[in-house]
């Protein structure tokens, strides 16, 4: 590369996009940004800091071995946890052709062509267990296929139309979480939310986390589950 043809703002355009690249933790994106910096004669600047991990999780190993075997054409093998955290046994031991690495809604996906179930299939990274990148390789496929995120064994449940109201006191989650058209402000300072949810264990553990400061006002079946498992909860401290 010739870097007189390059302006200072294309150089320095090309360093600051490979600085936010960096934040997905791969080795090889801070060795390119390191030599550029050198070539352009330009110090890296520090501009952008994303943190993919969660507080409780972090593990960049099946991220980086899963990106590996796609720019391979690898096939991956599995165990996988389904959302009710039923796991797969060995016997249904997933294999996928990984095409892709997608992060959405906070979480980092793969998806891939399931042999298994011989379709385009997504896969949460937290829930992969006992990963291995296999010596198969496999031929290019087209990605274009959509499949539904989150995933699991079965085809996933449409989004259900969840109306929930919010008190004051969590305000700043509904603020954080729900686009401001979803979010009713009430009189009292409340919040009518209406939003589309697959029903799932996410759904009821969102809704659980907004503690006493939340009502589920529709549907009345998951108004039902959120109503037993508090009551479980509760048991628990009597």
């Amino acid at each position: 590369m010739n870097k007189s043809i390059l302006s200072e703002e294309e150089q320095g355009e090309i360093l600051s996009a490979l600085q936010g690249l960096s934040n997905v933790r791969t080795a090889e994106t801070d060795n390119i940004l390191q030599r550029l910096s050198t070539f352009f004669n330009r110090p890296v600047v520090n501009w952008l800091d994303v943190d993919f991990s969660y507080w409780s999780y972090s593990d960049t190993g099946h991220f980086n071995d899963l990106k590996m075997a796609i720019l391979n054409r690898r096939i991956a093998e599995f165990d996988y946890y389904a959302t009710y955290g039923v796991k797969t046994r060995s016997l249904t031991r997933r294999r996928i052709e990984p095409l892709q690495l997608k992060f959405k809604s906070k979480a980092w996906y793969v998806k891939g062509f399931c042999l298994t179930r011989q379709d385009v299939r997504t896969f949460k990274l937290t829930r992969i267990d006992n990963l291995d990148i296999t010596n198969e390789y496999f031929a290019e496929r087209d990605i274009s296929a959509k499949s539904p995120i989150p995933n699991n064994q079965s085809q996933a449940e449409p989004n259900l139309m969840i109306k929930l109201k919010i008190d004051p006191e969590m305000a700043h989650r509904v603020y954080d979480e729900f686009h401001e058209k979803m979010a009713e402000l009430q009189p009292d300072g409340s919040f009518i939310v209406t939003t589309y949810w697959p029903e799932d264990e996410w759904v009821y553990g969102t809704i659980l986390s907004y503690g006493e400061y939340i009502e589920v006002l529709e549907p009345a079946h998951i108004r039902e589950v959120i109503k037993t498992r508090i009551g479980k909860t509760a048991k628990r401290y009597l």
